[in-house]
């Protein structure tokens, strides 16, 4: 078979998939879970990971211009739902990089106080610097973003995962205590049905295989795509597995359930493995590496969703001053409204809650709601399209003709509205003086998010159009 020029090898797509979805960051929350991590990581695998890979890389395969998910959204159901889908994910965006701003910030703090980790006022200062910070970068454009993404992705999540899965395979053939119940029965690896809010740990690990639908984009351009793609989703699918839960259950053996730091549980881990092997002077060495890898999607994060709102904005449906790009075509007017409301948030939020662990937590749980509204509408349109639009090219297809697409579709729709409503379900760590302002914020949040693309398009104009 003659290979396509410029194609993307079966490797590169394993590799870059893989940079999508593993990171070390989300490896505290997936220790709460103990050894139900196994089952919810199936779950998660099954009704979202495996249909969003599966249906992103089709779309993308048959509309690969700029712009993603707005783009396939729009193509279905037409700019006004196309604009609503840009702007759940780029408000997914603003409320998720909190949580991954607060724990690059924790990280920092191990290369000069741990103790750090849980002051407030450290973690607005460093917070607001990196926000800043990578916004002037990023406005400066791609190429520097996508520097910091390469070292940031191999020195700070690959060398970190194996060095922590090497620390514990050590420690535990050394005969070291271990702080996490590691039977194989029932109870163990099964939640609590009958208990609600054993389920919303669901949330977590679902946010950790969150992004795949990025890498979709180079489903037109892979060698076979029909055959390798499948191929490299299955790959990516085990070795994201195998890390977030060998990753997890490393923080689960050395930190008992009850004191893991959602913000700082991995270099909690790194520290009390140094300690044990006398080799402490590697925590601050740790600390920056860690938190580069953060910085790293952290950098990538902050640019992405905004090219995707750009897009609408070129065809008239956001005033011109949100349009705006600068010689690098960076939307330099939305990159500087997205930095001051991620400033303004993740402050207020670490000032009004009780813990960093709540702050971290309200976090995930308000941008996952936000995140599986977008990835419902991506599976209804990946169904409506190969009805709507069946003549448009696409280089892959998922498996299975029409049947196919009808399973994949359906399970996503039901795996969104679960996960949606799951999310809404207070932690058991909460106290339950708070549950009703848990439960309020969310609703209150997500009817604005809701709300805000329908009445921007209310007020369209046609003079928007004219501005490109």
């Amino acid at each position: 078979m003659k290979v396509k020029k410029n194609s993307v090898s079966l490797f590169f797509l394993i590799m870059m998939s893989s940079a999508f979805v593993v990171s070390i960051r989300n490896l505290p929350t997936i220790a709460e879970t103990q050894m139900q991590m196994i089952f919810f990581g199936i779950v998660a695998v099954i009704i979202f990971f495996i249909p969003g890979a599966l249906s992103s890389a089709e779309l993308a395969s048959g509309w690969p211009q700029l712009g993603g998910i707005t783009v396939w959204v729009r193509e279905a159901f037409g700019k006004r739902w196309g604009l609503a889908a840009g702007w759940f994910q780029w408000t997914y965006m603003i409320i998720s990089v909190l949580a991954m701003l607060y724990f690059i910030s924790a990280s920092l703090s191990y290369v000069f106080d741990p103790s750090l980790a849980q002051n407030k006022l450290y973690l607005i200062i460093t917070e607001l610097f990196l926000i800043w910070f990578f916004t002037f970068l990023n406005l400066k454009g791609l190429k520097i973003s996508k520097v910091i993404s390469t070292i940031g992705f191999l020195s700070g999540v690959i060398f970190p995962v194996l060095f922590l899965i090497l620390l514990t395979i050590i420690y535990l053939m050394q005969g070291n205590p271990i702080k996490m119940d590691l039977s194989l029965n029932v109870n163990n690896l099964f939640p609590n049905f009958k208990q609600l809010s054993t389920l919303v740990l669901l949330v977590g690990f679902m946010r950790a295989f969150g992004g795949i639908e990025a890498s979709a984009a180079h489903a037109n351009s892979v060698e076979n795509p029909q055959k390798n793609y499948p191929i490299a989703i299955m790959i990516v699918v085990v070795i994201g597995l195998l890390v977030n839960i060998i990753g997890s259950m490393s923080v689960g053996i050395v930190i008992p359930r009850s004191e893991i730091s959602l913000i700082a549980g991995v270099m909690d881990t790194f520290s009390y493995f140094f300690n044990t092997f006398k080799i402490t002077f590697l925590i601050p060495i740790m600390g920056l590496l860690v938190a580069i890898g953060q910085i790293g999607g952290f950098s990538t994060w902050i640019t992405g969703p905004a090219k995707g709102l750009l897009e609408m904005g070129n065809e008239g449906m956001l005033p011109p001053f949100f349009i705006k790009v600068n010689k690098n075509q960076v939307p330099v007017n939305m990159m500087l409204i997205q930095a001051i409301v991620i400033s303004i948030l993740g402050s207020f939020v670490l000032i009004y809650a009780d813990s960093i662990n709540i702050a971290f937590w309200i976090t995930v749980a308000f941008s996952m709601m936000i995140y599986v509204s977008m990835y419902f509408l991506m599976f209804l349109s990946v169904l409506y399209l190969r009805y709507k639009k069946p003549n448009v090219k696409r280089n892959y297809k998922i498996p299975g003709k029409k049947i196919g697409v009808w399973i994949s579709s359906i399970v996503g729709m039901i795996g969104m509205v679960f996960s949606f409503l799951i999310a809404l379900i207070p932690p058991s760590q909460l106290p339950e003086t708070h549950h009703t302002l848990y439960v309020t914020l969310l609703v209150v949040g997500i009817i604005i998010v809701f709300l805000v693309p329908f009445i921007i398009t209310h007020f369209e104009k046609p003079s928007w159009k004219k501005n490109k």
